[in-house]
């Protein structure tokens, strides 16, 4: 990883090799940003907090070997990252004022595309993990964990189950707890339907009723309009004298129609003539029917005005107009349908309810089977990763149990309370010692038994669900003497199929790495490309000699660091 502006980091390449690597180094040195610039690298949140003083953002970029066949290389791909030669580029900036951006092989990607990566490339454990450990629920996900499909496969079947028996009764609860406003809506939907086909109304009639209402309020205006426009065309019948635009059109046409022979223009003229005397008739005819056809009579249009009225009430509650109102009609007699059938309903959601409810026992049954057996292997498991962890009578257990609820699902004769990932509340116990009564291992765990617990349980999982990268920051807290040298031996045998990185206090734990790497400080308090080497020979002891006794040149330090590289050798 190379690492800018990060914290005290300045600009510093951490070399992680194969094997067991150790991260030192003096209190504040900026140990914990290696852990930091692996989390941001993962998809972790990205706080502007950490950006170094002065600069505008912080950098961190990694270089990720992946295992054949990877399904994350896949799914990279599918993201648009390219490969180097078998590696994966991934780099992330966090800016000052907190934006914060990913790459992933050269491609702008989402950071949850890393998160995403992360579960199958590197197991980060700190003391925020150990604290995770104490709660239930996390307990209860480890040995989820470790059980494997025994329990995946049933409990994807639960939540789907349970998912679905959510919904039912939420709306079973709908239904019966607003009976009342429900039954009020359908009131209200009747009346509207029953006024709407009392009137009967047809799409579009009030536009139609609203033209005639026009045209038979002014029926005398428009019949005098007609007549005289008729007579303008056509002439009257009674003063045959009189000159009409016909007449006068027609002596236009025989005028032209004498001479067109003489002039293609003029005969041009003549034939439009003509047609507008054609078009003149057709409209004299037209004006004519229509006098004729107008309906003055009043009592007609005193029930067109009726009609109008009995649309208008239905518009002024129901739509905008009446084709709206029909609209409304539709959708209320189908709402109306649903109302009315509410205690149809509720029989079937009753019954579906119960089905639910059964068939979520059966699969909560099957889920507590799968996880006592697995218990019983996992705590096994864990417990001999005690012994070899200096607590050799060290016994760790699970303790499965239900909770009676009146309102739960039925489990092996008992009604017990329930959630989405079944009736079991998961409980790891330790007994520390022997005679010792187990108990919860918030309770009964010191926080040096704690961090053999928490890596007996993740060296239980590697040997389950590996990943290619282990890192461990300081849960090896608390923990010294003989304890200290068991943890180093047991990380260096993991290291033997995985990678594992570990920031420590501890030179019994650095002992056993296969490299060391140390991170100081300059004088100006920042960490520069030289702050973080590898150390090798002299320095190596020197460094263990200060993480003994506080004092790099201390014969009696040196000894006892030189003592502890022969251990961690010959153990190798």
């Amino acid at each position: 990883m190379r690492i800018r502006s990060l914290g005290v980091i300045d600009d510093a390449v951490v070399e992680l090799s194969p094997g067991f690597t150790a991260v030192t180094g003096e209190t504040g040195a900026g140990k914990t940003m290696v852990v930091t610039s692996l989390g941001l690298l993962l998809g972790g949140r990205a706080d502007p907090a950490l950006v170094r003083i002065g600069a505008k953002n912080a950098v961190v970029e990694g270089r990720i070997a992946l295992p054949e066949d990877a399904s994350v290389a896949v799914r990279a791909e599918e993201a648009g990252a390219e490969l180097d030669d078998g590696a994966l580029i991934v780099s992330r900036t966090v800016s000052a004022e907190g934006r914060s951006r990913a790459h992933l092989g050269g491609r702008s990607v989402p950071v949850g595309v890393l998160a995403e990566l992360a579960d199958e490339l590197v197991a980060v454990h700190g003391q925020t993990d150990q604290q995770g450990l104490l709660k239930q629920t996390r307990q209860r996900q480890a040995l989820d964990r470790y059980a494997g499909d025994a329990v995946a496969v049933p409990l994807a079947k639960y939540q789907e189950a349970y998912r679905r028996l959510r919904a039912v009764s939420a709306e079973l609860d709908e239904i019966t707890t607003r009976a009342r406003e429900r039954a009020q809506e359908a009131d209200m939907l009747r009346f509207g339907l029953e006024e709407i086909a009392a009137v009967e109304p047809r799409p579009g009639e009030d536009v139609e009723l609203a033209e005639e209402a026009e045209r038979l309020g002014h029926a005398e205006a428009l019949a005098s309009a007609a007549t005289a426009a008729h007579t303008a065309l056509a002439g009257n019948p009674e003063d045959p004298e009189g000159v009409d635009a016909s007449t006068l059109v027609a002596g236009a046409h025989r005028a032209l129609e004498a001479v067109r022979s003489h002039d293609p223009a003029l005969a041009g003229l003549a034939d439009r003539i003509g047609e507008i005397g054609i078009l003149l008739g057709d409209v004299a005819g037209e004006l004519a029917g229509y006098a004729d056809d107008l309906d003055a009579d009043p009592l007609r249009l005193a029930a067109v005005e009726e009609r109008r009225a009995a649309l208008t009430a239905l518009t002024r509650k129901y739509g905008e107009d009446i084709n709206a109102v029909l609209v409304w009609a539709e959708q209320s007699a189908t709402r109306l349908t649903e109302l009315d059938g509410d205690d149809d309903r509720i029989e079937e959601l009753t019954a579906e309810r119960d089905a639910l409810r059964s068939e979520l026992g059966g699969l909560a049954q099957e889920l507590t089977d799968a996880r006592v057996e697995a218990a019983e292997r996992f705590a096994a498991a864990v417990t001999a990763e005690l012994a070899s962890l200096a607590m050799p009578h060290a016994r760790v257990s699970f303790e499965i149990r239900q909770t009676e609820d009146p309102d739960g699902v039925e489990v092996g004769g008992r009604t017990v309370a329930y959630g989405p990932s079944g009736v079991d509340e998961v409980e790891l116990l330790l007994a520390p010692h022997p005679g010792a009564p187990p108990r919860p291992i918030a309770k009964g765990a010191s926080g040096g038994e704690l961090s053999r617990v928490m890596l007996a349980v993740e060296v239980v999982f590697a040997g389950t669900d590996p990943v290619p990268t282990y890192l461990f920051d300081e849960v090896d807290a608390g923990v010294g003497g003989k304890a200290a040298v068991e943890i180093g031996r047991r990380l260096a045998k993991l290291a033997k199929t995985a990678q594992v990185v570990v920031v420590t206090h501890l030179p019994q734990v650095a002992a056993f790495a296969d490299r060391q790497l140390l991170v100081e400080k300059t004088d100006d308090g920042s960490v520069t490309r030289s702050g973080v080497k590898v150390l090798e020979g002299e320095d190596r002891i020197r460094e263990l000699s200060r993480m003994l006794a506080g004092q790099e040149d201390s014969q009696t330090a040196r000894a006892h660091a030189e003592e502890l590289l022969a251990t961690a050798r010959a153990h190798a």
